[in-house]
């Protein structure tokens, strides 16, 4: 891998409360992205890189609710403490905050569906996104997806992503997609050594 530096990016997804365990629509072990998340960001800090963290941001009815027609229960409302970060993310104030899902009437799991994400990842020069974040066989995947179509080099770190697994394996099935479609599967510990090594 290539030192992460100029040009590089790092988006946390999700890691709202209504993810985690104990949530409206909690992931198991989705808990644990939080500590190889914050070791990023950490890294990222450090060198003056820019983050991004998305979050859905659901009105109330929003369309991907069960009570609408939707696939889900009631998650992640607009200024709820299911919306919120979770308590152990370590946020800082120069963070970016992409809002997602916001209209009733359309969902949205890619960070860059409907969003500012792309135009602000030009604004700042970067070519290269590192992504972690909840859950891998949806926002993440999509995530992804889209980043890769917008021409960006895209880095999943795979020990800091969890998947839903609505069908057992689909978080490894989404994985294999994004290898498929052009992105490098790494770990934080990988990316961590590269940002550290002697120049």
């Amino acid at each position: 891998m290539q030192a992460p530096g100029p040009g590089d990016a790092l988006l946390v997804v999700d890691v709202q409360n209504d993810f985690l365990p104990g949530g409206a629509l909690g992931l198991r072990g989705g808990d644990a992205v939080v500590a190889p998340a914050n070791r990023m960001l950490a890294a990222w800090r450090k060198h003056g890189l820019p983050v991004f963290l998305s979050r859905d941001w659901h009105p109330d009815g929003h369309c991907s609710f069960a009570a609408q027609g939707g696939p889900w229960p009631v998650h992640c409302v607009a200024g709820t403490r299911g919306a919120e970060f979770a308590a152990a993310l370590v946020t800082a104030p120069d963070d970016v905050v992409i809002s997602k899902a916001t209209r009733a009437d359309k969902d949205a799991y890619s960070a860059l569906d409907g969003t500012p994400l792309a135009a602000e990842l030009r604004a700042r020069g970067v070519g290269r996104l590192f992504i972690a974040g909840l859950a891998t066989d949806y926002c993440v995947r999509a995530t992804g997806r889209d980043a890769r179509a917008a021409g960006l080099d895209v880095v999943v770190l795979t020990d800091a992503v969890c998947a839903v697994d609505v069908q057992p394996g689909d978080g490894e099935r989404a994985l294999h997609e994004l290898a498929a479609a052009g992105c490098e599967l790494s770990t934080t510990a990988a990316t961590l050594r590269a940002m550290e090594a002697p120049a």
